[in-house]
């Protein structure tokens, strides 16, 4: 029972320091906190190796039940507050800084033997195993921090965003993955006996309980975790473990509109005929809408082009609540839009282009209308040009007979 209570402490003196250091990380900076968690890596290798306390079901080390599942938690902890990128850092600072240390003592091994001082001598076989070990911990770590938000993401998507519990399964997870494989290099360098290996996965189970419970007791009181955009699974969270994600960010927002975030011209000219060729090698239906916002150039000589701005942005945000989540909707050019979809048979798509009119006719408290020209394939034209052409006719046709209203090939 001292054991333990006294393993609990020193979870609870880690968890409040290390989430302090946390909490602070906008005014003392992120660095504070990452060599806090760094420093102890030596220490944290040096009792899994050597110190044990006997409990009833096994040998515990404090260092790989404290320590080890303590820092894992905290990197779980700053990828849930803030992001990829950051949570980066002290993973590859870990990795990069306890691989020097080991080189440097590697160097320090080749003046042998040291000189003798009185009442003490290194012990070197000590630092030797320790050395072998921490390269293996190293390596088990790095492997660890990238896996435990890898599966977080799969596991917090499967149970619809329990954070907690979805923090707890894949901390359990990967500490039972790390407490066989560090245990063979314990086995095979220290001779540590097999009742480490139990005890040690129980004692990791439990911490991994503790500090869960801190993390949301952290999460509720101490602060908030942001609002994360949905990720794309396991590759988004490698890209954003890597410099790779800074180029698609920058890629996609050349392929967006400044202003209203709808797709622009040029990618319409990629993209429209790509999925067209897609929808005609399917057999399936494809239809686009050309959108005018009517009267635009009054609003915006009478309101100003702020007002204009925001009701382009208005109107862009209800057409996106209209239509399903594979359409895709483009800028045109200044007040026109274009909207692009498949599946939805030639004879719907003019109901289809009604819900788009009206979802634009609730935007902006009711103050814009839009006129609407729509085309389909292959009635309307074999390629893509062909239905552009096609839909900007009526469109005008829809202006020419009063606007606010939809004009298609049967209308």
């Amino acid at each position: 029972m001292r054991g333990l209570l006294l393993l609990l402490l020193q979870a609870i003196l880690y968890f409040a320091v290390m989430a302090g250091l946390l909490r602070l990380r906008r005014r003392l900076g992120i660095g504070v906190f990452v060599c806090a968690l760094g420093v102890m890596h030596f220490l944290e290798t040096y009792l899994a190796a050597v110190f044990f306390i006997e409990l009833p079901f096994g040998l515990i080390s404090p260092g790989s039940t404290v320590l080890f599942s303590g820092k894992l938690a905290m990197i779980l902890l700053l990828y849930l507050l803030e992001d990829g990128e950051t949570v980066r850092q002290p993973i590859y600072g870990l990795l990069i800084g306890n691989m020097l240390m080991v080189g440097l003592v590697l160097l320090l091994r080749l003046y042998d033997p040291p000189a003798t001082l009185t009442g003490y001598n290194p012990d070197l076989a000590l630092i030797d195993h320790v050395g072998v070990l921490m390269i293996w911990g190293t390596t088990l770590l790095f492997i660890d921090s990238i896996a435990i938000i890898v599966l977080f993401d799969a596991i917090v998507r499967r149970l619809r965003g329990q954070v907690v519990l979805s923090a707890l399964l894949s901390l359990a997870a990967i500490l039972t993955f790390d407490q066989i494989l560090f245990f063979v290099g314990l086995q095979l360098v220290a001779g540590t006996p097999a009742s480490a290996l139990f005890g040690g996965w129980i004692a990791k189970m439990g911490a991994a309980v503790a500090f869960t419970a801190m993390t949301a007791i952290y999460l509720r009181w101490g602060e908030q975790r942001p609002a994360s955009p949905e990720t794309g699974g396991v590759a988004d969270v490698f890209s954003k473990l890597t410099y790779r994600y800074r180029y698609e960010e920058l890629l996609n927002r050349s392929r967006t509109d400044a202003l209203t975030g709808a797709w622009n011209r040029q990618q319409l000219d990629v993209a429209g005929p790509q999925h067209l060729a897609q929808a005609a090698a399917r057999g399936r239906a494809f239809g686009l809408a050309i959108i005018d916002i009517d009267h635009f150039k009054q609003l915006n000589d009478s309101l100003g082009h702020q007002a204009g701005d925001a009701a382009l942005v208005g109107a862009v945000v209800a057409m996106k609540s209209s239509i399903r989540p594979g359409d895709q909707i483009f800028r045109y050019g200044g007040d026109e839009f274009v909207v692009i979809c498949g599946g939805v048979p030639a004879e719907d798509f003019l109901a289809y282009a009604e819900r788009l009119r009206a979802a634009v006719a609730q935007a902006e408290g009711g103050a814009l209308t839009a006129s609407i020209g729509i085309a389909t394939f292959p009635g309307d034209g074999a390629d893509f040009g062909e239905l552009i052409r096609a839909a900007d006719a009526r469109l005008y046709a829809a202006k020419r007979d009063g606007r606010n209203r939809v004009a298609s090939g049967t209308a």
